[in-house]
């Protein structure tokens, strides 16, 4: 059974910073492809980072880039996602994904495991 859960959000200030944490388990996901995508009420569940271990390739959607970066601790099987400079609408519920995939996927169909999600809120 795979399954990913996060951690790590909560409320901060505009400008502030959050580490969000994805633990795999079931599995090592050294080489899977993962990704981040976070859904603000009433919207659809939107892009943020995606990473492809094994080509070495990540991706970020235009409005994060500079801010926000995806990495991994191996030997904890932990994803992460460190946000800085939050902004008001970076506000929504943020989930990892996972699939075994050799390639980059930046939309939620590509991806085979959810986690549950964790909540961000920036307030300005």
């Amino acid at each position: 059974q795979v399954q990913l859960v996060e951690s790590g959000g909560g409320l901060v200030q505009a400008g502030g910073s959050l580490r969000l944490s994805c633990a795999a388990s079931g599995r090592t996901f050294s080489s899977y492809a993962m990704g981040w995508f976070r859904q603000a009420p009433g919207k659809e569940r939107e892009f943020v980072a995606a990473v492809s271990w094994s080509l070495g390739s990540t991706e970020y959607t235009d409005s994060v880039k500079g801010r926000f970066a995806m990495y991994r601790v191996s030997a904890k099987n932990t994803v992460y996602l460190q946000m800085n400079s939050l902004k008001p609408e970076d506000t929504a519920v943020y989930y990892c994904a996972a699939s075994p995939k050799q390639q980059t996927i930046t939309t939620p169909r590509g991806y085979d495991y959810w986690g549950q999600g964790t909540q961000v809120t920036v307030s300005s």
